[in-house]
């Protein structure tokens, strides 16, 4: 049976018996003998892999045993014995000359852009000459045991087939949040910028149907690539490792890839893409761990374009402004259930008329950000679909709830009767809920195993202390010149406001200390990420730093000093500790965003190289198309194309979907 922590949607499977056809996929008459599966014979294999997951995925009593792929549209069904085994590829590092043939006949059987590759070649090198060692590393998706990108997606695009264990993905379903390739350890999924979807390998499932080996492992040259079912060690072959060097962990997602590199190399080999990331053989150990390459030197730098105009901007204004909303509600919330901050001052008019028509201007303005980030804006409604599994789906669900609760108090809380008290508590209790719901997933989206530098419990001392300073500073900026012209005392107020912000700051701080800490210790990818952020963004960490400590100071001054802050002392008081506090924030969150460091394959001078990416966006050499660069958000709706969708979507589609989500059968396992 299927693996039981990988789901099988019998929804896109069809339910049809059809004996094969061959139309499912044209066997040329001159193929050669090496593009056929040699395992294809039904010969015996392992009951399980190298990490104990089943090999047979499905048995012969299944109710799906026997169903079509669909591929080509054709309900033809494959007649390869091994057809629910989990296949694999093999690579023999030491037979990959770096022609990229494989990368070739890839991109030509799907049609890709140039600036799209499911399967690519990198490689890592060391030495000098003449003692000098490169390893090439040909890759592509792994079609996982335990596929995170699976779990990840929003929009539930990918499923794990019982045919040949072959991980699928429907661009179709996709809305292009890029969540996938965040997750994924090895670059599979590709985000194209241009049609605002993500892609990837599909294992060549319509040429396994007909006996044939993927395109890729049928153009390799130097018979380093091979295929067939995992732990089936090819012909000629005495290795079938899990790892070699400049390959993640694969006890991340179990890939089902399998190495061979016999040839001796040095200890320590690096990445040519830029990033500062280096291989090393412990002495007596068996394999390679990263670690710092210091290719930029030790001197600080500002780079502010790239630190404030990254890709993830978006994301920085939504993280900080759905946190300081919600940290602002739950001061009200606190305040009108229990009478406690300021003496129930924020829930008089005055304040709640400023602050509850901003909190809802400033978390709009958020989540519209946030949305016209995807591919496909339009396509919005989609990141509810995968709930079961998905954080990012459950954040979404619980920001949502918190919007659509929030709107909800606004309304009743000026009414003065016992039905709006009542509607309006029960708003106040269900936004406080899914508001916390929202910003936990908010902290569990981002703690992904591959990328280190995100993956630590500092990223809900910055998300909680955010959500506390950044409320506190919000509240004050706009309750406090109200309350301030009513006549009333803000001394009260002042004092309980600089409090919070004074806790949030310095969860925040204490998160900071102890991530460097742990970053360093710990090597790797998360150490690189540090190396960047004292180095090529060293200034701008520096001035974050120096505005924390300020923000710090300044909130201890004015939590002693509040009694004597009187009037417009105290407001302009609170405006510098804002500007302190807000500005640290935005800083400290666009670091987050830009330093991180994925544990993905190395990539080539050319290829697959950020740096070289920012200098062909900084040179021109973007508008050459063979470069295979393309500008950022080339593919993304303008308005008046996202408004033209909207209208012409029809509300029984939208009850249809809404259907879909609520009336979900649980999927087989």
């Amino acid at each position: 049976m299927a693996s039981s922590h990988v789901p099988i949607d019998d929804r896109i499977i069809a339910s049809s018996k059809i004996q094969a056809e061959p139309e499912i996929f044209e066997v040329r008459r001159d193929e050669p003998e090496h593009a056929f599966l040699w395992d294809s014979d039904g010969a015996k294999t392992q009951e399980n892999n190298c990490y104990g997951s089943p090999i047979t995925l499905l048995d012969d009593s299944s109710a799906l045993y026997g169903d079509s792929l669909r591929i080509n549209g054709r309900e033809a069904v494959g007649s390869n014995p091994n057809r629910y085994k989990q296949h694999g590829f093999y690579f023999n590092a030491d037979n990959c000359i770096g022609c990229h043939a494989c990368e070739t006949a890839c991109s030509e059987k799907n049609d890709n852009p140039s600036h799209i590759a499911f399967r690519s070649v990198g490689y890592v090198e060391g030495g000098t000459y003449p003692d000098y060692h490169r390893i090439n590393i040909s890759m592509a998706c792994n079609h996982c045991d335990d596929p995170v990108c699976l779990k990840g997606c929003p929009t539930r695009a990918y499923t794990k087939f019982p045919e040949y264990g072959a991980v699928l993905q429907d661009p179709d379903i996709c809305f292009g949040c890029g969540y996938c390739t965040w997750v994924c350890p090895y670059n599979a999924p590709q985000l194209d910028p241009v049609k605002g979807q993500v892609t990837k390998c599909n294992m060549c499932v319509d040429r396994l149907e007909v006996g044939l080996k993927p395109a890729c492992v049928s153009a390799c040259l130097g018979n380093a690539l091979d295929f067939g079912v995992v732990e089936n060690i090819p012909e000629n072959r005495i290795e079938a490792k899990t790892g070699i060097p400049g390959f993640p962990s694969a006890d991340i997602t179990h890939p089902n890839i399998r190495f061979q590199q016999t040839r001796s190399t040095h200890t320590q080999m690096t990445r040519t893409d830029g990033m500062p990331v280096k291989y090393r053989k412990p002495a007596g150990g068996e394999h390679f761990v990263p670690e710092v390459d210091e290719k930029i030197g030790r001197k600080k730098q500002w780079n502010w374009r790239k630190l404030l105009t990254s890709h993830e901007s978006a994301h920085v204004i939504f993280t900080l402004s759905a946190q300081a909303v919600l940290g602002a509600f739950m001061l009200l919330g606190v305040s009108l259930l229990a009478g406690g901050i300021g003496s129930t001052v924020l829930t008089q008019t005055a304040p709640l008329a400023v602050t509850l028509p901003a909190c809802i201007g400033l978390l709009s303005f958020g989540l519209f950000k946030l949305n016209m980030h995807l591919g496909k804006p339009h396509r919005f409604y989609r990141g509810f679909n995968n709930l079961r599994w998905s954080p990012l789906s459950r954040e979404i669900a619980g920001i949502s709830g918190f919007f659509t609760f929030l709107l909800g108090f606004t309304l009743f809380v000026f009414f003065d009767n016992s039905l709006a008290r009542f509607a309006s508590i029960a708003c106040a209790v269900l936004a406080a809920l899914s508001g916390l719901v929202g910003l936990y997933y908010m902290y569990r989206i981002y703690r992904i195993k591959a990328r280190p530098f995100w993956d630590h419990w500092q990223t809900a001392t910055a998300f909680a202390g955010n959500t506390l300073s950044l409320g506190a500073c919000f509240t004050g900026l706009l309750a406090l010149p109200a309350i301030l012209a009513t006549g009333a005392s803000i001394q009260p107020l002042l004092t309980a406001l600089s409090s919070v912000t004074l806790a949030g700051l310095l969860v925040e701080a204490l998160g900071h200390i102890c991530h460097g800490k742990a970053m360093k210790r710990q090597g790797g990818e998360g150490a690189s990420s540090w190396y960047l952020q004292t180095t090529r963004f060293g200034y701008p960490w520096v001035l974050r730093n120096a505005l924390l400590a300020l923000a710090i100071v300044t909130a201890l001054a004015i939590t002693i000093s509040a009694p004597a802050l009187t009037g417009w002392q105290g407001v302009l008081a609170w405006g510098a500790l804002s500007a302190f506090a807000i500005a640290a924030a935005g800083i400290s969150r666009s670091l987050f965003f830009v330093l991180v460091i994925p544990t993905t394959m190395p990539g080539a001078f050319f290829w697959k190289n950020q740096d070289f990416v920012e200098h062909a966006r900084d040179s021109g050499l973007v508008d050459l198309e063979p470069v295979g660069v393309v500008r950022e958000h080339a593919g993304q709706f303008k308005m008046d194309e996202l408004l033209e969708t909207i209208k012409n979507t029809s509300l029984k589609e939208v009850v249809a979907h809404i259907k879909d989500i609520v009336v979900w059968k649980k999927l087989p396992r």
